[in-house]
């Protein structure tokens, strides 16, 4: 039996992007409960969180915030390595040379975001003069962002532009909604120098919100799509992270099975093709076709929001055959190119 309980627990160390804080509970039913809520939250994870925890504290880059001139941003970042949100905001953080921290986040304890009521990740750390928690990666983008352009207000100024708003979904379920989130606060002088005309502004806020609503959720189902790449997936955390033989063999089989099935649920709630890559493909087209043939980046010759965005989500797919299959059967290849270039020169 202990043996079981412990395949299941390994099993379930996926990244819960959107998992609650479990409950105090004891007892055979609690800790069905609590499993099945973990099983729930992993259907949005790329990869094991037990191993990527592991191998994330050896060979994940930090960003050292004290190499920043005096009076700058210091910035931590709370995160799970393979959660395409956190993926996301290190791609704007890294384009815009922005020196950081990171903290990678046990998905199942969470002790290092204990000192948080928001229980999500991406959380940053910002200090300007005083320290301030930012929360979800696309505030935390647009806000940063706006701090960067402009000069007149103080970041936690800004920051008080984008309102959490309590929400309850369908299911009776109380969220937070941040308003505003897609938007930079600029004034009129600031908003003509970085967008000329209007038009490319919508743009990039659609693009932006079509890369959380939609492409975000293209990622699990695609990695998990047969029992095969579900393996693949689990084999690459299993090599990467330091696991004991026995623990190696639980979060490798057990989760890959676990991770299959919870693929197929998720392909049924977004309403996805027979095969999934498809709806892949169909999406990463549509990306490239936005961007068009006569611009290196829908930003221009430069990428913007929406650019880091795509890309940020994208990435985290990088050696499992979902991306080489994107890779082979659609036209996004030079674009990503371009933009892992843009990224490590930034970055160098």
């Amino acid at each position: 039996m202990a043996a079981a309980g412990r395949a299941w627990r390994v099993a379930m160390l996926l990244p819960p992007w959107r998992l609650r804080a479990p409950r105090s509970a004891s007892g055979p039913t609690a800790a069905a409960g609590g499993g099945r809520r973990l099983l729930l939250g992993a259907a949005f994870a790329l990869g094991g969180g037990a191993g990527l925890y592991l191998a994330a504290r050896h060979r994940l880059r930090e960003h050292s915030a004290s190499e920043l001139p005096a009076g700058s941003l210091k910035l931590t970042l709370y995160q799970y390595k393979t959660c395409p949100f956190c993926s996301k905001v290190r791609a704007f953080l890294d384009y815009h040379g922005l020196p950081y921290e990171i903290v990678e986040v046990n998905p199942i304890m969470r002790k290092e975001i204990k000192f948080s009521s928001y229980r999500k990740v991406p959380i940053l750390l910002a200090n300007a003069g005083s320290p301030l928690q930012l929360n979800d990666s696309s505030v935390i983008i647009s806000a940063i962002k706006t701090y960067l352009i402009s000069k007149r207000n103080s970041l936690e100024e800004i920051v008080s532009f984008y309102p959490a708003m309590k929400t309850v979904t369908e299911q009776g379920k109380e969220v937070f909604e941040y308003g505003n989130k897609y938007w930079l606060m600029l004034d009129e002088k600031e908003t003509k120098r970085v967008y000329p005309v209007k038009e490319v502004r919508v743009e990039e806020m659609k693009w932006r919100k079509w890369a959380d609503d939609w492409l975000v959720h293209l990622i699990s189902p695609n990695v998990y799509r047969t029992p095969r790449e579900a393996l693949a997936s689990f084999d690459y955390i299993v090599r990467e992270g330091k696991f004991g033989t026995m623990e190696g063999l639980f979060a490798k089989y057990v989760g890959a099975v676990a991770m299959f099935f919870v693929s197929k649920r998720l392909k049924k709630r977004h309403q996805l093709h027979d095969d999934v890559r498809e709806d892949l493909y169909e999406a990463v087209n549509e990306w490239v076709k936005a961007v068009g043939k006569h611009r290196l980046f829908m930003g221009g010759s430069q990428p913007n929001l929406a650019d880091l965005a795509v890309y940020g989500v994208l990435r985290v797919m990088e050696g499992l055959e979902a991306f080489d299959d994107m890779m082979a059967h659609t036209k996004v290849q030079p674009w990503y190119q371009r933009m892992e270039e843009v990224i490590q020169k930034a970055v160098v």
